[in-house]
């Protein structure tokens, strides 16, 4: 594929992971102050389809996007204000989660190429060190923000997602194992 073709279909593809992270931003249950949303799944697969440049790269324009004002953080909400309160480190957090879930599959993608179940094994690793990075950043965001001591920031912030964080991990697998092909066809990656 030529480079400029290769750029156009990566760039369409993080604005679609872009677009899914919104629409997961949308799909939120408030359960305290920080709502339960899809974006997390999605910022994950952004890493696992797009690898860490591109992943990263539809999270900084998620991220712009909802600086410059517009309605994309859960709940409809946008501006720096929102950045700078108690869900900021999550939303800093997807970058690099999307980096390093991105980082962690692409090296799998080239160590593993046509081992299926290796591959998959390593998407969950990434799965994980992505989720990490999400409930590390943002939780330690949070106490910061708000004054809370750990065991209050960990009750609102991360105790209640665990269930949804696991369910939300083996969807992301399965999804990526069902999608990458579709992505990677043209460039014989699998």
């Amino acid at each position: 594929m030529e480079p400029f073709a290769k750029d156009l279909r990566n760039t369409v593809f993080a604005a679609l992971m872009a677009a899914l992270v919104i629409a997961g931003s949308y799909m939120a249950i408030p359960i305290g102050p920080v709502p339960i949303t899809l974006q997390s799944m999605f910022v994950l697969l952004s890493g696992l389809l797009l690898g860490k440049f591109w992943g990263s790269m539809a999270l900084a324009g998620y991220l712009i996007a909802g600086i410059v004002g517009l309605p994309v953080f859960a709940h409809g909400k946008g501006g720096l204000a929102v950045l700078f309160g108690p869900t900021g480190g999550f939303l800093i957090s997807f970058v690099v989660a999307a980096f390093i879930t991105g980082m962690i599959s692409e090296k799998s993608l080239k160590l593993f190429a046509g081992n299926r179940s290796k591959i998959i094994i390593f998407d969950i690793i990434a799965l994980i060190f992505g989720s990490v990075v999400i409930f590390t950043l943002g939780v330690s965001w949070f106490k910061f923000i708000t004054g809370h001591g750990w065991e209050q920031s960990l009750g609102w912030t991360l105790y209640p997602f665990i269930p949804g964080a696991i369910v939300k991990l083996i969807a992301a697998a399965v999804i990526a194992q069902l999608v990458r092909p579709i992505i990677y066809k043209q460039q014989n990656q699998l």
